[in-house]
């Protein structure tokens, strides 16, 4: 039996090396209890810093070390697609190198899938302890209203981090689209999933790459990846709006008849005109969105490129 980490790196200079210290005990551990042979792939995306020779360190002092390096930064979700085509395991787990996703959870994963008949066992934050407040309200409020627009119902406090049979990630492989949303995905696919919860832990080295704004270009991307919600929003803003403007001119007009033609206040006219420009450029945002995404999809391009893997890093050597 063979168990495949994927773990995406990017500036991972600090933690890379005690993620691996402590995933190797791991390792060890599968090897005693479940005579599981473990792999573990890394994924530099784009990194600025020496994450890259850590990975090639790795990869010639442990052949059970494999690497996928960019030829720039692609994100995450090319991260993880990349781990997951380049997996050779019967069971592929995914998590970060900051030691934030435990380690320690694996056999126990494991347990579930091989004793309990279940396809996935998936991790989320029981607590948002050491977030702070602005951001753990945006995050809880982001999946209230993504499960009340979606079909594809995402759980609350939701992690990467997750153990899968090959028939998951097959299926997963399936869907090539360019714009990703791993959360989505995983819960579009279905399969039997088993939930873990564990409270929030502190990055165990560096810094985190997630700010504000990328988390709510994240989210969006993640409603309108999964959801034609805003589209439809769009089109009843407008009805409402034509609504209210047939209603305003009959109103209008009957003053106008019965009371004369009293003179009307700029101000009050200027403000529903913005109010009217502002509802309209916001529905053509919308809109907008959805044709980018699909201006994007269409033209094809890959998720990602790939400069070096252990297998170049062992052809250069060979040939030196």
């Amino acid at each position: 039996m063979l168990i495949s980490l994927i773990v995406p790196c990017y500036n991972e200079e600090e933690a890379l090396p005690l993620f691996y210290k402590e995933a190797t005990g791991v390792a060890h551990t599968l090897a005693e209890t479940r005579q599981a042979q473990v792999e573990f792939i890394f994924v530099d995306d784009g990194s600025r810093d020496k994450t890259l020779e850590i990975c090639r360190k790795l990869a010639r002092e442990d052949q059970r070390v494999r690497y996928i390096s960019f030829s720039r930064n692609f994100g995450k979700e090319a991260g993880i697609y990349a781990g997951l085509k380049a997996a050779k395991g019967d069971y592929v787990a995914m998590l970060d190198a900051d030691l934030q996703d435990p380690p320690a959870l694996i056999p126990e994963m494991l347990r579930s899938l091989l004793e309990e008949g279940y396809d996935c066992a998936a991790t989320r934050r029981a607590t948002r302890a050491g977030e702070p407040p602005i951001r753990s309200f945006f995050a809880r409020m982001f999946y209230r209203i993504i499960n009340k627009m979606s079909d594809t119902q995402i759980v609350d406090g939701a992690r990467d981090f997750r153990l899968m049979n090959r028939k998951m990630v097959d299926a997963i492989l399936e869907l090539g689209e360019y714009n990703r949303f791993s959360k989505g995905i995983f819960s579009w696919v279905g399969f039997k999933t088993k939930w873990y919860s564990y409270d929030n832990v502190e990055r165990v080295a560096g810094k985190t790459k997630w700010n504000f704004w990328g988390l709510l270009l994240y989210s969006i991307e993640g409603i309108i990846g999964f959801s034609t919600a805003p589209l439809a929003l769009a089109a009843i803003a407008g009805i409402l709006f034509c609504l209210l403007a047939f209603i305003g001119m009959i109103f209008i007009i009957f003053r106008a008849l019965l009371f004369g033609d009293p003179t009307a206040g700029w101000p009050s006219l200027v403000c529903i005109i913005l109010m009217v420009s502002g509802v309209q450029m916001f529905c053509l945002g919308i809109v907008g969105e959805y044709l980018a995404k699909t201006y994007l999809e269409v033209k094809r391009r890959p998720l990602y490129l790939v400069n070096e893997t252990e297998e170049n890093l062992s052809r250069k050597e060979e040939a030196d």
